[in-house]
């Protein structure tokens, strides 16, 4: 009997909000709207874990500490909270990415694969003023 073990690549985060916006935007040649929209996203996502940075305070300070019990407790609080910030980084990333037109997202799936990251998978926008290449 033959067996392989499969292991899963870590999601490819676009990094809004997290990665400067103008080096996104730089990289991947974003229109004026892409551009404000980034812009936007960036401040919601920095609004969002603002919330969630909160929280986690919370949590530290006002949940017991003093027995073994309390400190799991603390702990599935606390990754309950960082899952949550992870999966609003997801979720504007994947909002940034169907902005994208095809040339920027085979863009973002090539860096991806070069860093043995998994791409989220979004269906990009076409834009009407944007030159189809019929090749």
């Amino acid at each position: 009997m033959i067996s392989a073990r499969v292991y899963s690549q870590a999601d490819c985060v676009l990094g809004v909000g997290v990665t400067n916006d103008s080096i996104i935007s730089e990289i991947f040649q974003l229109n004026e709207m892409q551009h404000e929209k980034l812009l936007s996203f960036s401040a919601e996502l920095k609004y969002r874990n603002d919330v969630l940075n909160n929280e986690l305070q919370n949590v530290k300070e006002r949940h017991p500490q003093s027995s073994e019990t309390e400190l799991r407790q603390l702990a599935g609080k606390y990754k309950s909270v960082m899952d949550s910030m992870g999966r609003v980084q997801a979720m504007i990333d994947k909002r940034m990415l169907t902005l994208f037109n095809s040339k920027q997202y085979e863009l973002y799936q090539s860096l991806c694969k070069q860093a043995y990251r998994s791409p989220y998978v979004v269906v990009p926008t076409v834009y009407t003023d944007s030159i189809v290449d019929k090749n």
